[in-house]
């Protein structure tokens, strides 16, 4: 793994949680962007060589929907830059975790993207992410 590539914060409202981020990082969004596949809207900030990735459900029935009514606004992932995200995925399933996808998948910020289950991670879901 590379490094930290960003951190998902999980909020209700975009519109309300920009402007807070912008004041509280004294930076602005540089990117929004909706994923049609997952049901959410991202909006994306910059903090050195980590980024923020602030996720809005679009849909009532979207995984990120269901992790704010369960457990409220908060961090939901940390995802990790990989140079090669298909050799990380054959290692990463040889020392035992648990994939939730076979195949990486479209995600934001023009990555490929698989997450890892976190009963693996001690409660924690990671994400791998490779720029394509």
């Amino acid at each position: 793994m590379l490094k930290v590539e960003h951190i998902g914060i999980a909020v209700r409202s975009l519109e309300t949680s920009i402007p807070l981020f912008q004041r509280l990082l004294n930076t602005d969004c540089y990117k929004k962007e909706t994923v049609e596949s997952e049901f959410v809207q991202t909006a994306f900030f910059r903090q050195g060589e980590t980024k923020i990735e602030l996720l809005e459900a679009t849909s009532p029935g979207s995984t990120i929907a269901k992790f704010v009514d369960k457990k409220g606004e908060g961090i939901h992932h940390i995802a990790f830059e990989v140079a090669d995200i298909y050799a990380e995925m054959e290692r990463l399933k040889g020392e035992g975790f648990t994939l939730l996808q076979a195949e990486p998948k479209q995600g934001a910020d023009n990555k490929l993207v698989c997450f890892l289950h976190p009963k693996d991670t001690n409660g924690v879901l990671i994400e791998l992410c490779q720029e394509i």
